[in-house]
């Protein structure tokens, strides 16, 4: 991504309600579905400025790789780690059959080669492990939001499946997510494009008060989005293992 997207993704991350509700999200997605031993080993890919890094400390020991030198400066400082470098699918230098979980939040859509990326992926999962990986869904709400974050694709459910497949896992979990929000964030994607004022993205921090609201309406959905499938959304997670 552009050097202005990581610059403002470090500005908000902490507490932009779409970063914090993800977090929580992914954390109840991480202890329902991913049986982990104490000392664990966790990797994640696409670490970008490390807003999910101290999260998945909790999990277990942690390395992570980030292709952008500037992003992967500042989460080594924030985590307290040496992120490395690394960028899918022929530049990741890490033993295979080393990890227990990888996670890869809002990643495998701004890769060429997605397939080619979770098969390598594939072998760097130790036996028994696990991956968990969230992708943007609904390839009608492609928006400038989507060109500024330099995406290839937004995913739907069947694509991600067939995705999987061809990368050599089976599917443990899957469903979409931010589904209490799609009606709104729908009627503005539509009704900019009706009146041609669509921006170049729409990722800015709101006012605190709606920034709170957002956000617990948005976390709310770790309640059931964890055990059970939900239909439409304007995300895809999954938590897949090799088949």
């Amino acid at each position: 991504m552009d050097r202005a997207i990581y610059d403002r993704m470090a500005r908000i991350d902490a507490e932009h309600w779409w970063f914090s509700a993800r977090r929580r999200i992914v954390s109840a997605l991480i202890e329902r579905q991913v049986p982990l031993k104490a000392d664990a080993r966790i990797l994640e890919v696409g670490a970008g400025t490390g807003s999910n890094l101290a999260m998945l400390q909790g999990f277990g020991r942690l390395d992570a790789i980030e292709p952008d030198v500037w992003a992967r400066s500042l989460a080594s400082r924030r985590a307290g780690i040496a992120v490395d470098g690394g960028m899918l699918p022929d530049q990741v230098e890490i033993r295979d059959h080393r990890y227990d979980l990888i996670v890869l939040l809002d990643v495998l859509e701004h890769i060429g080669d997605d397939v080619g990326s979770l098969q390598v992926l594939h072998e760097k999962l130790a036996g028994g492990g696990r991956m968990v990986l969230t992708v943007p869904a609904a390839p009608w709400l492609w928006s400038n939001h989507d060109v500024a974050h330099h995406h290839k694709r937004r995913y739907t459910a069947a694509a991600l499946r067939a995705a999987f497949r061809a990368g050599g896992f089976r599917i443990r979990h899957m469903s979409h997510f931010n589904t209490l929000l799609y009606p709104p964030i729908a009627g503005a994607r539509i009704l900019g494009r009706l009146l041609g004022r669509e921006g170049s993205d729409d990722s800015l921090m709101p006012p605190a008060p709606l920034n709170r609201a957002l956000e617990h309406l948005f976390a709310a959905e770790r309640y059931w989005v964890t055990r059970w499938p939900l239909p439409f959304g304007v995300s895809l997670l999954a938590v897949v293992e090799p088949a």
